[in-house]
């Protein structure tokens, strides 16, 4: 077994290994998954995925697979990374999830988003983390809004990865800042 990184009741956070592969891909390829976003991923994107995660790992950053502790199911991605370049967020510490839909609704992904950001509290010095989505996105906003997540006045965007008028291109900014 792969060591976790972050435990829970239900969860373990864990860097992603090879046999991950397939249960990602086939989260990725779901439209009903990617739907707020983006486009669903073919193999080669999914390995583009993955790798551009662990070039965050020097940092102890990249989304971790999201396992179920029952039965070792691979139920989603979440974690922590650096803001794309290009973007308002460049650099600033981004936290984000997914899940599988078999998974939606039981709290697993406020469970997971919750640790990752307990663990960033303890292991890293930023002050802040942040999280995007696109404006139409409202499960995934009221999700911010339950971490404690607030939305940044003036933060809104057009996300540089979508072309004008898709609409996925309006981000909404949530921030959340350090305990004191």
């Amino acid at each position: 077994m792969i060591a976790a990184v972050v435990e829970t009741a239900r969860l373990r956070l864990r860097v992603p290994d090879p046999s991950d592969r397939p249960a990602l891909h086939a989260m990725w390829a779901d439209p009903r998954v990617m739907a707020d976003l983006g486009p669903v991923k073919d193999m080669a994107a999914s390995d583009e995925t993955l790798a551009r995660h662990d070039s965050f790992r020097h940092e102890r950053l990249g989304f971790w697979v999201v396992e179920r502790r029952a039965d070792g199911a691979v139920i989603g991605f979440c974690g922590l990374k650096r803001g794309n370049p290009g973007s308002p967020i460049e650099g600033v510490l981004e936290i984000g999830w997914m899940l599988a839909v078999p998974y939606w609704g039981q709290g697993f992904a406020k469970e997971a988003a919750a640790a990752s950001i307990d663990w960033a509290w303890e292991n890293l010095a930023e002050d802040r983390i942040v999280a995007i989505t696109a404006a139409r996105n409202a499960k995934s906003r009221t999700l911010m809004e339950r971490l404690g997540m607030t939305r940044v006045a003036d933060g809104d965007f057009d996300h540089p990865s979508f072309a004008v008028g898709d609409p996925l291109r309006r981000t909404v900014l949530y921030e959340i800042v350090r305990p004191v």
